[in-house]
């Protein structure tokens, strides 16, 4: 009988040991990205925090569109870019019924036009009146990134909303942030097309000028979406990322410790990152 009871525990230990290692970290989790600045970052942040916690984690780069359809089909778990309820709800309709939504991680993102602190004009309209401190080549000038950009084209709109007597002269995202840090430095006046998150408000006291005429639109929220089994394959994963918050400035910081320790390798910046948000983070994982 004695032997009969431990070959009967033997067989049990033998056939429980397999389910004891099958843990949920050890399926995978992918990670879609589209190449934008903010979701590099927060994506590159989840991989280095799940990855803390035992997960294996891949990110899969692609269009915005793409992923969405990915996540919905179950080909990709996770991705941390829909601008809701205006910029992007004609693709997350298409997936809504197939995706839990997370958040929003992100309460305010909108596009506009900006100032440093130490201009003194609070609205849009108060641009005509001020068109002097603003001058450029002898043209009051706003400073703009790419032509056919949405936001160019929003400040095109603007000018004839408001008829500001402004040049609005384009070039790239780099090209405006350079004249910005050239006026900062200076504390010279500059008015420039800008959105967020951006790193450049953890950098700059910066403030949007006021749009009574609504032409910029009003903000969305950036949410995360994940497969519709997420949370019961990964029920941990799925609670600390529905205690995810970031704001401009913890955000902002984190773009820019990834630019400080280098956009090739953004883990190391996001590495960076965490060891100064210690108690942030903490609040997710708990």
């Amino acid at each position: 009988m004695k032997k009969w009871l431990n070959a009967a525990r033997l067989l049990l230990l033998t056939c429980y040991i397999p389910v004891a290692l099958a843990a949920p970290q050890d399926k995978p989790i992918t990670i879609g990205v589209n190449n934008w600045a903010e979701n590099i970052a927060v994506a590159n942040l989840w991989k280095v925090l799940l990855a803390k916690k035992g997960y294996t984690v891949n990110l899969q780069p692609g269009d915005k569109a793409l992923i969405y359809s990915g996540v919905a089909q179950g080909k990709l778990d996770l991705t941390f870019e829909v601008w809701l309820p205006s910029a992007d709800a004609a693709p997350y309709d298409n997936v809504k019924a197939h995706v839990e939504r997370i958040g929003p991680w992100f309460d305010k993102a909108q596009l506009g036009l900006a100032v440093p602190d130490y201009v003194k004009v609070d609205n849009v309209d108060q641009l005509n009146t001020q068109a002097a401190q603003f001058a450029h080549d002898g043209k009051a000038t706003i400073f703009g990134i790419e032509s056919g950009s949405g936001l160019m084209k929003l400040t095109a709109k603007a000018k004839t909303d408001y008829g500001l007597d402004y040049s609005v002269l384009p070039s790239s995202e780099a090209a405006m942030l350079l004249a910005l840090t050239r006026a900062e430095q200076r504390h010279e006046p500059i008015v420039v097309t800008l959105w967020n998150p951006h790193w450049v408000w953890a950098k700059y006291p910066m403030h949007y000028l006021k749009d009574p005429k609504g032409t910029f639109g009003t903000p969305d929220a950036i949410y995360g979406i994940a497969a519709s089994n997420f949370t019961h394959d990964y029920p941990d994963a799925s609670r600390w990322l529905h205690q995810w918050k970031m704001d401009d400035q913890t955000l902002g910081s984190l773009m820019n410790d990834i630019r400080a320790d280098g956009e090739a390798t953004p883990e190391k910046g996001v590495t960076a990152w965490i060891g100064k948000n210690p108690t942030l983070v903490a609040q997710w994982l708990k």
